[in-house]
């Protein structure tokens, strides 16, 4: 009973706002504040409120919740320990002899052997000790300018 008087004291004033957001001509505002505010009162006349209040004070209903949550660490802990384990001893056995046959004596040493190597780079001729790399920029500029018609 005090549930539905709270909504509807909550719709009631939900609504009072909204007319007075309509008021300072904030129309789509206020239509949104309406809309919330009529979700209580409608919750109320659904009946939805009288479920959850019986629901939420009935030791039978909270027992069940705790046997929801006593199956659910169940299912929780055997995962657990299923994906820890692996099995019983003989599959964990199994495992751990097929494991040493798969992996090759070998293969720490490279299977492809010795290829050939690459062509070393071509050595780049000395440069004279007074010659600087700007007389070959500014000549590269200059003909580019020259090409443009600068």
């Amino acid at each position: 009973m005090i549930a539905e008087t709270v909504c509807a004291a909550v719709s009631a004033a939900g609504l009072g706002i909204a007319a007075i957001t309509a008021y300072r001509k904030r129309f789509l505002r206020a239509a949104r504040i309406a809309a919330y505010s009529l979700v209580p009162i409608g919750l109320v006349m659904t009946g939805v409120v009288q479920w959850l209040a019986d629901t939420a004070f009935s030791p039978t209903a909270w027992a069940g919740v705790g046997v929801l949550g006593a199956s659910w660490l169940l299912f929780a802990a055997t995962r657990a320990v299923e994906r820890r384990g692996g099995g019983t001893r003989k599959e964990r056995k199994a495992a751990q002899a097929a494991q040493r046959e798969a992996i090759a004596p070998a293969a720490s040493a490279p299977s492809l052997g010795q290829g050939p190597r690459p062509a070393a780079r071509p050595a780049t001729t000395p440069r004279a000790a007074g010659s600087t790399d700007s007389g070959d920029d500014f000549s590269d500029i200059e003909a580019i300018l020259k090409k443009h018609g600068i």
